[in-house]
């Protein structure tokens, strides 16, 4: 058993990745930010589709054709694979907690 509010720490550098579960074509994966963002010249462009929800806290997701979307607490997204995509701010006063399920 794991709780996936255990073992955040009050303050990191980085975002964290933990991948919890891996099996064929699915993988889900806890991400911690704080205040963390992407690259600002760095899009992700996933060859596996991404379903994304906010467990606590919140950000932004910025999309190469323009568009962004604010997530907060229990809202999802479905990524599909490609769409070029980036994190533009996290919530820097509190830990958001993300659970991402790639699969193909």
């Amino acid at each position: 058993m794991k709780n996936i509010f255990a073992s955040i720490p009050d303050a990191f550098e980085e975002e964290l990745f933990d991948d919890l579960l891996k099996s064929g074509n699915i993988r889900i994966e806890r991400i911690l930010s704080k205040g963390q963002s992407s690259p600002a010249q760095g899009w992700y462009d996933q060859s596996e589709h991404e379903w994304v929800v906010v467990l606590e806290g919140s950000g932004i997701i910025a999309f190469e054709d323009g568009r962004e979307i604010t997530l907060g607490r229990g809202d999802c997204i479905n990524i599909p694979a490609h769409v070029r995509h980036r994190v533009k701010w996290t919530d820097p006063d509190r830990v958001t907690v993300w659970l991402a399920v790639f699969y193909d």
